[in-house]
């Protein structure tokens, strides 16, 4: 967008100010608010932010400024905050893209697929949940009617938080982004919306935006709209499934093969790229399902809510909503990631792993077309199938070890990831739990 649209867009929609927003390393949006007489600094030397003020950037406080370089691609209205428009942003240091920051890393990932003639394609499904805070300061649903045992698709459910969902959605679609369908997921109060797939960094760059608009919008109808991987227990967990393909200059879905003996449509290139993704499952998982919270959503064994769709198996099948990848004809879901994750480092993560598979020409075996969760430990290890990681601290062994994965987030990168993640662990230890005190109080 010349400077000359944006000041167009920025007439049409009384545009005050633009918020020059990034993420930090977890993925929570970051912004500065600039007036739109100022908007040419952001898309030049960008707007300044103090780096050690953020998690993540690898920054001290006697180090530069962080300078956050608008993408003009991305500036858009922000509806549910007239007089605002949004920007998102790369991370530059000393006038070069800066390692550390979560975009720019994301950029040159991609672009290591794009100089072997790859576009990724992916499109993310958010789900999350509508809750509320009691007298006391518990968590509830908002609706307290949502109690059903099996709530996916209610009308019920759907109907009542449309007013919820319905702005949330106009939101999207004011600034061009298609959504095409709405649900009730799998738990009380959680909701999925779906919008049309893009190139991988739009999907990233949508994705923020999508939980800066949910969580405003929610909040005002006196709700919280939550990514926590599992808030509750006894209710199924909040994914954030990518699905991918490659498009080269001849196929816009290079992964897309009518021959597949197999039937399930998946291209040799397919079937490289997600053999990738199988050998580095247990790495992905520390940036695809990042939190502590994240591994009570990937279980091994019966799920207390009594059901799950979370994938604790390193497997594939056509349709098989209880392995890692599931094959929807012609492309590739991938399960494992949860609402905690930062989207730009899922997407270099899954992109290195992925190319890493073209690359050796690792073959994922054959697919499995059964019920994972109904197998044992014992039958699971006699048929080779691997575990994903049951602990955060578990993943982050994984991803220390594996050099592809973390190639993907750049050494740097990676090794403040590694820090950052290992002192969430340790702070987790360390903490005393309500369920502790319950437990061990009067035991002995």
């Amino acid at each position: 967008m010349t400077p000359v649209h944006a000041k167009k867009l920025f007439a049409e929609h009384q545009t005050r100010y633009v918020l020059a927003q990034f993420v930090d390393i977890h993925g929570a949006a970051k912004a500065k608010a600039v007036p739109v007489e100022h908007y040419e600094m952001i898309t030049g030397e960008g707007a300044g932010f103090a780096g050690f003020a953020v998690w993540g950037l690898g920054m001290t406080p006697d180090g530069p400024d962080f300078m956050a370089v608008g993408d003009p691609k991305t500036l858009m209205p922000v509806p549910w905050m007239p007089g605002f428009a949004r920007i998102a942003c790369d991370g530059h240091v000393r006038g070069k893209p800066y390692p550390y920051c979560s975009r720019v890393n994301a950029r040159r990932q991609l672009g290591v697929l794009a100089e072997r003639g790859y576009t990724m394609w992916t499109g993310i499904e958010p789900e999350f949940m509508l809750l509320k805070r009691t007298a006391d300061g518990t968590l509830t649903l908002t609706d307290p009617t949502d109690q059903l045992d099996k709530p996916c698709y209610d009308y019920k459910g759907l109907a009542r938080a449309s007013a919820i969902v319905d702005e949330l959605s106009r939101h999207m679609r004011a600034v061009g982004i298609d959504v095409y369908q709405i649900d009730h997921e799998d738990a009380n109060g959680q909701f999925e919306v779906n919008y049309t797939y893009a190139d991988a960094l739009t999907s990233a760059d949508h994705f923020s935006f999508f939980k800066m608009a949910a969580s405003e919008v929610a909040r005002g109808h006196g709700a919280i709209a939550t990514f926590m991987p599992k808030p509750f227990a006894n209710r199924a967990g909040n994914g954030a499934h990518f699905h991918i393909s490659l498009g080269t200059s001849k196929q816009k879905n290079a992964f897309y093969d009518k021959a597949d003996k197999r039937g399930m449509g998946l291209s040799q290139l397919g079937y490289w790229f997600l053999g990738g993704l199988l050998r580095h499952a247990r790495a992905l998982a520390a940036v695809c399902a990042p939190s502590i919270n994240s591994y009570k959503r990937l279980v091994v064994g019966r799920s207390l809510s009594g059901a799950t769709w979370a994938p604790a198996f390193i497997a594939y099948g056509d349709n098989n909503r209880t392995a890692c990848v599931r094959v929807p004809y012609g492309r590739i879901e991938f399960r494992l990631p949860d609402g905690a994750m930062n989207p730009y480092l899922a997407t270099a993560a899954i992109a290195a792993a992925g190319l890493d598979g073209i690359d050796n020409k690792i073959d994922p075996g054959e697919p499995l077309n059964l019920n994972l969760y109904d197998l044992t430990l014992e039958q699971i290890k006699k048929r080779g199938i691997g575990l994903l990681p049951q602990s955060l601290n578990e993943a982050l062994d994984a991803l220390d070890k594996d050099e592809v994965v973390k190639g993907g987030l750049g050494a740097g990168l990676a090794a403040e990831f590694l820090r950052v993640k290992r002192m969430e662990w340790v702070e987790y230890s360390r903490h005393v739990s309500e369920w502790e005190s319950q437990r061990y109080l009067e035991m002995f």
